[in-house]
């Protein structure tokens, strides 16, 4: 790239940062750990020279992302063609009818409701489990990443009470601090990886109802929930990986449910899918590319992720919901549709609201 361009865009960059710095509700940053919960993250074994580390070397961008500036990357985000990116129509979702799931809980039915991205409620043996709800914006500038038609009519009055609200990472489409703000009053417990406790105590929850856990340290409640790896990052500012990032085994009597929270393709699933005999996995598809190919579970792998945690019914999510990435909004759906069938996997397809029957 020539001298004058890269200045041009380094300079746009830190305009961009400036109006979007304006326009942030800095309470909604969080708060990274200090304190004894800092020294309890640095007592894992995935925790080095003061940030969490990936299981096995990971790339944040590949080689030729790399040889582009960060400036340059996000130029290029910002102002390549939309075409695709977002639908042209609203999305088809249903209004969540809360007197059913209610009435879920109550008769001990099984169910999902997914409300677009990776956001889902489940309803397990009378218990509710509400993972990463991103209710409001998948960014802390309220006119950046948001919400495709359709999708916003769900808040946190239209839900139940909480028994175990689930944070697999604290990224801005994951940890949506105004939605967990309204949820507080309604949340028993808050099930997350190490250090994410920091922003949830800073935003008013109670220490108690906060649970930290690091890669294979279980909690057991009734339910057990297990912390497996990932393999992504953490970050809702400049410093990253001062937050652990994770998925989840939520086990219930005999069921047992893989809450895949975001990542690329590892030999973790492998040896997550050996540990554990699951009936239902909810795995990441979407929001990829080929620059930030390790961080997210690319298209062609899609199939092996299945393949290797041996699960007996999937769901993909992360998609649907934001263009966080440059494929066509709809790429995903066709994606999950090549990956069972590649995998011989049974795939439930959810559509956004609406109340599916699950075991």
């Amino acid at each position: 790239m020539k001298k004058g361009r890269r200045k041009m865009l380094i300079s746009l960059f830190i305009i961009i940062a400036i109006v979007a710095l304006f326009f942030t509700d800095y309470v909604s940053l969080g708060k990274i750990p200090h304190g004894e919960r800092l020294e309890r993250c640095r007592q894992s074994p995935n925790y080095r020279n003061g940030k969490f580390v990936n299981l096995e070397p990971v790339k944040m961008f590949t080689d030729s992302a790399k040889k582009q500036s960060m400036a340059s990357i996000i130029w290029n985000f910002i102002f390549s063609s939309k075409k695709g990116l977002k639908p042209t129509e609203p999305v088809k979702a249903e209004p969540l009818d809360r007197n059913a799931v209610e009435q879920a809980v109550k008769e001990k039915k099984d169910i999902v409701v997914w409300f677009g991205h990776s956001s889902y409620l489940l309803v397990i043996d009378g218990k509710t489990v509400l993972v990463d709800p991103v209710l409001y914006s998948g960014s802390p500038v309220s006119f950046i990443n948001r919400p495709f038609k359709g999708t916003s009519i769900y808040k946190p009055g239209n839900l139940p009470y909480i028994n175990y609200l689930v944070i697999t990472h604290d990224h801005y489409d994951h940890l949506d601090y105004k939605a967990v703000k309204k949820l507080k009053h309604k949340t028993g417990k808050v099930i997350m990886p190490l250090g994410v406790g920091s922003h949830l105590e800073y935003w008013g929850y109670e220490p108690d109802k906060l649970v930290e856990l690091d890669w294979m340290e279980s909690f057991h409640d009734g339910v057990s929930f297990t912390c497996t790896p990932a393999k992504h990052f953490s970050g809702r500012s400049f410093k990253r990986n001062k937050t652990l990032w994770a998925s989840f085994i939520l086990q219930v009597g005999d069921k047992c449910i893989f809450i895949g929270g975001d990542g690329g393709y590892g030999d973790h699933f492998k040896k997550i899918g050996e540990e554990f005999d699951i009936d239902l996995a909810f795995i990441e598809n979407g929001q990829y590319s080929g620059r930030w190919a390790q961080i997210h579970t690319m298209p062609e792998e899609l199939h092996k992720v299945m393949e290797d945690l041996d699960a007996k019914h999937y769901i993909t999510v992360h998609h649907s919901k934001f263009a966080l990435s440059q494929h066509d909004w709809w790429e995903p759906r066709e994606n999950e549709k090549y990956a069972s069938e590649e995998s011989g996997k049974d795939l439930i397809i959810l559509q956004i609201g609406q109340i599916t029957e699950i075991f």
